[in-house]
């Protein structure tokens, strides 16, 4: 299969590095790292084995790469205003573009720009840090679940679900779509912010009593606000919340979020994607979340330009976008 990877970041390398391992073509758009890979290829390290590749085909102009047959996503959401004229030129006739990029509205961007027949979306439940150009550290997990944008389990998503697996990444194939992407914000929504605003990890809030407790009332939030949303099965809270916890202790207590990393390395936040749209969700279904407002807030604050004129994200907007 050729697979162009957009959004060569801890995530979309190292998903592509399994992929190419694994004897597909895969194609890097690259940044900081462009030089650093073409003469040194791309280093991963991980429990489950270090590997190296000595040759990747990394592009900085998209136009260069070709069409393919599946986009791989990972691009930072506040960069999504681009991701239309990445990934035009990357399009033949039945190419399929996956994003498993974090929070809500990222499959939107796609449809509208290339229409819903294309699109999946996924979630991709893992622990990864770039180190020096060309390096990508994989610290634990390294699953992705995925689905189509229009629903259902489809032979393009088993098939899909397939080659991951063939490349050794855990993945299934689920036909409710919007359903796992909250499952993952229960987690995004709470350790993000925490850690961001804290400068701790998330072992520190599990190690206290007090903390803990708003862990778990910001995950019960979350949660409530997922289960407003017409899921085909609501996500039942305290055991979730109780596996959460559980697999945040065991695998990334000290584990840095992305978003506390491009807090420390002064990138903007994704704070669109992960906060504010399921904030609006949440309202429109009549559902405040309160706890979360304040970590929007707060984050919102400490950004270098925040636009403090944006309407409060617990207001319903007058009219209700897609789910």
């Amino acid at each position: 299969m050729n697979i162009a990877v957009i959004g060569a970041g801890a995530v979309g390398l190292y998903f592509g590095a399994r992929l190419q391992r694994a004897g597909h073509d895969v194609r890097f758009l690259l940044r900081r790292d462009y030089e650093a890979i073409r003469e040194k290829g791309l280093t991963v390290t991980s429990p489950s084995g270090d590997f190296h590749l000595a040759e990747v085909k990394g592009y900085c102009d998209p136009a260069d790469m070709g069409p393919v047959d599946l986009v791989l996503v990972a691009l930072k959401t506040f960069d999504n205003g681009v991701l239309p004229d990445l990934v035009r030129p990357l399009l033949g006739e039945d190419t399929a573009l996956l994003t498993i990029q974090n929070g809500l509205g990222n499959e939107e961007v796609l449809a509208e720009a290339f229409g819903a027949q294309r699109v999946l979306g996924g979630v991709a439940i893992i622990g990864s840090n770039r180190g020096e150009p060309g390096v990508v550290h994989h610290k634990a997990l390294g699953s992705i679940r995925l689905g189509e944008f229009t629903g259902g389990v489809t032979e393009r998503a088993a098939k899909l679900a397939e080659t991951f697996i063939a490349a050794q990444v855990p993945c299934e194939a689920v036909a409710d779509l919007r359903r796992v992407r909250w499952e993952k914000l229960v987690w995004n929504i709470t350790f993000n912010g925490l850690c961001t605003l804290a400068n701790q990890t998330p072992g520190y809030f599990l190690a206290c009593p007090e903390t803990l407790s708003l862990v778990r009332e910001l995950m019960a939030e979350v949660v409530a606000g997922a289960n407003a949303q017409g899921l085909s099965e609501p996500i039942p809270e305290e055991s979730f919340i109780d596996e959460n916890i559980a697999r945040t202790i065991k695998h990334t207590s000290d584990y840095r979020p992305s978003m506390m990393i491009d807090r420390a390395e002064g990138r903007p936040l994704e704070l669109d994607a992960i906060y504010r749209i399921p904030l609006e969700h949440a309202a429109r279904r009549g559902v405040r979340m309160v706890r979360v407002e304040m970590l929007y807030a707060l984050l919102a604050a400490g950004e270098p330009n925040p636009d403090h004129g944006r309407e409060p994200a617990g207001a319903a907007p007058a009219e209700a976008g897609a789910a």
